[in-house]
């Protein structure tokens, strides 16, 4: 399961990108997707690399996330006892350790929104211009995304 967080704006930017983010359903900065890891969405991502951050979520991060982020419907917090009562799942943790699996998917949880949207990361992005391995906030991060995702919440 990969984390997908948009770090730059899309002004001036070919239409195919545009489209392609408008697919994953990032429609501003600093909102966060959760996408499997399958054939057709890493074209995509591969895609929008350079106006995304993205990399694998482990399921202690997206329980966090979740907790603090996670809205349903006429923008209500996610609890635990929403949780429990309309799906399998106990708690919230136990509810992103199945994301994580790929067990179930956010859209099957009713009234939860699939757009995480998050604060801008404490200390800010390093730079918006060049990839994580250049010592910017683009691209590929890894297990990293983890970290950015927690100064985000």
């Amino acid at each position: 399961m990969y984390a997908l967080v948009q770090v730059r704006g899309i002004v001036n930017t070919r239409r195919e990108i545009k489209e392609t983010l408008k697919m994953l359903r990032l429609h501003h900065i600093n909102h966060c997707v959760l996408v499997p890891e399958t054939p057709e969405y890493l074209g995509m991502v591969r895609k929008v690399k350079d106006y995304v951050a993205f990399g694998e979520i482990d399921a202690e991060t997206l329980a966090t996330i979740l907790e603090t982020r996670g809205r349903l419907t006429a923008n209500k917090p996610l609890t635990d006892e929403y949780v429990k009562s309309v799906t399998k799942y106990a708690s919230i943790a136990e509810l992103a350790a199945a994301i994580v699996s790929g067990e179930i998917r956010m859209k099957d949880v009713p009234e939860l929104k699939p757009v995480l949207r998050m604060h801008p990361p404490r200390k800010g992005y390093k730079s918006t211009k060049r990839t994580f391995n250049q010592g910017g906030a683009l691209g590929y991060y890894g297990p990293e995304i983890n970290s950015l995702l927690i100064k985000m919440r």
